[in-house]
């Protein structure tokens, strides 16, 4: 295994990781006041260092593809289980980076003030969303391990 793939490893379990704890948080700290305590304080730290896993996840798969000899095969026709899975992987990749950027906007936007209910609604989906992706993501990046 090269470093790579551990870099993206170490980086698949801060994102994941954090997103668990952030989902964890999100249900149980029901208590507006104490969420209005709580947020402003720890989601700025956790974004940023999202932010950082996700950089270090891109580039080091996108240099998995390529050291893997993937690249070809994935702008071709080719239609193996590697690659099946890898595209799947790559869509679901591309959904959570458009919800994590839309989620950061409305972040950065409202940090330290009163949400509206659609900039709530958004911002609740999108971690949602990426919570759950995240787990599908995780399923392919198995599957495509255990071939290769």
């Amino acid at each position: 295994m090269n470093i790579f793939m551990h870099i993206h490893l170490f980086a698949g379990i801060a994102w994941i990781g954090g997103s668990i704890f952030m989902f964890v948080l999100g249900v149980t700290l029901t208590d507006k006041k104490k969420q209005s305590e709580v947020y402003p304080h720890v989601g700025p730290i956790f974004g940023y260092f999202e932010l950082v896993s996700l950089f270090f996840l891109v580039g080091t798969g996108v240099l998995l593809i390529y050291t893997n000899g993937l690249l070809e095969q994935l702008l071709s026709n080719e239609n193996t289980e590697v690659v099946d899975y890898l595209r799947k992987k790559l869509f679901i990749v591309a959904l959570v980076i458009l919800a994590t950027i839309i989620h950061f906007a409305i972040a950065l936007k409202t940090n330290n003030t009163q949400r509206t209910k659609i900039q709530n609604l958004i911002s609740r989906g999108s971690s949602l969303f990426i919570f759950f992706a995240n787990i599908f993501i995780l399923h392919y990046a198995i599957m495509i391990r255990s071939i290769l």
